[in-house]
């Protein structure tokens, strides 16, 4: 088993994992806290010594990343599989563009940089540290014409501390897409290397 697709599978459930929590914020307003903290924290991971080590080095922080590989990748049936799964291919889009513009990874680079401070303060999940991240993904990515649109409950995504939830969880995703290309990911090959991955995810997870 090559340490690519290792890696690549860890990236994929970091991505999965993220488009998850926007999909649960967007319908019930609530997610995993733990999950949630994983994804933020990632994007702060700047020098990781491993692939794991940017999700807090331990596969139980991306448990829930891994299930949804493991299942929604290998039926997509249900309408919220088709979702989550529509938001991991729009981050991977995104993720190209934005690897076209230097300019605006080095923007983003730098805030992250700032709003370190603020995580190491607060923690990871605190509002001060969401309101933070979302105010970049919205002052960049969301500059794109490409647009990730969250459907979900309008009442619910309306509400300030969700929408900046859902936003900084969009930053993340792209955080962990960046991670796949870096270990050798391409959109193809989650035609071609699906099986392997599903199955990959699914011995981690036992």
């Amino acid at each position: 088993m090559s340490r690519s697709l290792h890696d690549q599978t860890l990236a994929l459930a970091g991505l999965c994992q993220a488009a998850t929590l926007v999909q649960q914020i967007a319908h019930n307003g609530n997610c995993n806290e733990d999950s949630l903290e994983t994804c933020i924290r990632s994007l702060f991971a700047t020098n990781p010594a491993s692939t794991l080590d940017v999700y807090g080095g331990e596969l139980s922080d991306i448990q829930e990343g891994l299930t949804v590989l493991s299942t929604v990748l290998a039926q997509h049936g249900q309408p919220q599989d088709v979702e989550i799964l529509r938001y991991v291919f729009n981050l991977i889009q995104l993720e190209a563009k934005l690897k076209r513009s230097p300019d605006m990874l080095d923007v983003i680079g730098n805030r992250i940089e700032q709003a370190r401070h603020t995580a190491s303060h607060f923690g990871y999940s605190h509002s001060n540290l969401l309101g933070n991240l979302a105010s970049i993904y919205a002052d960049t990515i969301s500059t794109f014409r490409l647009r990730i649109q969250v459907t979900g409950n309008p009442q619910i995504l309306q509400r300030n501390e969700n929408a900046d939830k859902v936003r900084a969880l969009l930053l993340a995703g792209i955080r962990s897409a960046v991670l796949w290309r870096q270990s050798g990911g391409h959109r193809w090959q989650l035609i071609f290397t699906r099986k392997k991955v599903i199955s990959h995810a699914r011995e981690l997870l036992r």
